[in-house]
């Protein structure tokens, strides 16, 4: 095994470890170990949802987008307040045009200001369409806290009870979450990979000028993929909205995806799947598991271990691999 893959190795030995250990404790139940398994994929597939829209921008752009988390709220909002007056289809149709409009005027009126300009303006510019986004999304739509009905019975699905006492309990939503995100991805995987459009954003994002040399119009690519991310904001803000209520803490679901962007790659799609999947699984094991292990052990509270635990794993890996899982190495000749 090569160096620069051993960590790699290690941490997914961990993780393995990790997974595995809570079956060895003593009273541990085989089918509550697999309900809490199953419960963090399911989370891990919302956080790689908002995750995607990180790493579309910054395919496109190179600079890191501080908006996805304005822009999967303002995406819930007008999906709820249109849900109001229309059919949930037709509401969710016209809260896609509205986002891809928003997209288009942000490149107009933003972006195509700031062409060639350092990676740290266009971050700062980012910053400013969050906090703008944050106040206009509730001048238009509201403050209140809204609901989306997706017409998803709230009962949980009972499965597997032949083979584990009690069986095991699965969330509906959870389930609709994780068929949209894998249709997502493949759809994305196939439009970088397949499309000239795709290969085109992937010119854009290694150098801004040298696309604008071979006729690559920047313009029209920013476009794209702002329009392409507010669309996964949309069904990133569809998802949690039912789950949470249509709120203004929604929008702090995007920090929760910044350790599952560092640990994936910030320039892969895929990467933002299993990076997901990673936190997701990660957490609920820690918080399940191993939080009662460190109250007896250390004479702690107890509780918390969730809200921390995706952090000091990335940061830990930022250490060892600050590319990412599947990210591209950047490496400067001088």
């Amino acid at each position: 095994m090569s160096r620069k893959n051993l960590p790699v190795a290690i941490l997914l030995a961990l993780l393995a470890v990790g997974a595995v250990f809570p079956l060895f404790q003593a009273g541990t139940n085989p089918g509550f170990w697999l309900e809490v398994l199953i419960g963090g994929l399911m989370a891990g597939v919302l956080y790689a949802l908002v995750a995607l829209g990180f790493v579309l921008i910054f395919k496109a752009s190179g600079v890191f987008n501080f908006a996805q988390g304005a822009m999967v709220l303002f995406a819930a909002l007008s999906l709820a307040r249109l849900a109001e007056r229309m059919p949930l289809w037709l509401a969710f149709i016209a809260a896609a045009a509205i986002m891809v409009a928003l997209s288009w005027l942000i490149e107009r009126l933003v972006l195509r200001r700031l062409v060639n300009q350092e990676g740290v303006t266009l971050l700062m510019a980012t910053l400013g369409i969050a906090y703008f986004l944050d106040g206009f999304g509730q001048t238009v739509w509201g403050s209140d806290i809204y609901s989306i009905d997706l017409g998803i019975s709230k009962d949980p699905l009972m499965v597997m009870e032949n083979l584990f006492q009690g069986g095991v309990l699965l969330n509906r939503d959870d389930i609709v979450a994780a068929v949209a995100a894998t249709g997502l991805v493949i759809a994305l995987a196939l439009f970088f990979q397949k499309t000239p459009t795709g290969r085109a954003l992937r010119a854009v994002a290694d150098d801004h000028q040298a696309a604008q040399s071979i006729g690559i119009p920047l313009s029209r690519i920013w476009v794209i993929v702002w329009s392409v991310a507010g669309f996964v904001a949309l069904v990133a803000g569809t998802v949690w909205g039912s789950k949470l209520g249509v709120q203004f803490s929604l929008q702090e679901v995007a920090l929760r995806a910044l350790p599952v962007v560092i640990l994936g790659g910030f320039t892969s799609v895929p990467g933002a799947i299993i990076g997901g999947l990673i936190i997701g699984v990660g957490e609920k094991m820690a918080e399940v598991f191993f939080a009662p292990i460190l109250v007896k052990a250390f004479d702690l509270a107890g509780g918390g271990i969730e809200n921390w635990f995706a952090y000091v794993l990335a940061l830990l890996f930022l250490l060892v691999r600050p590319e990412g899982l599947f990210g591209e190495k950047h490496i400067d000749r001088v």
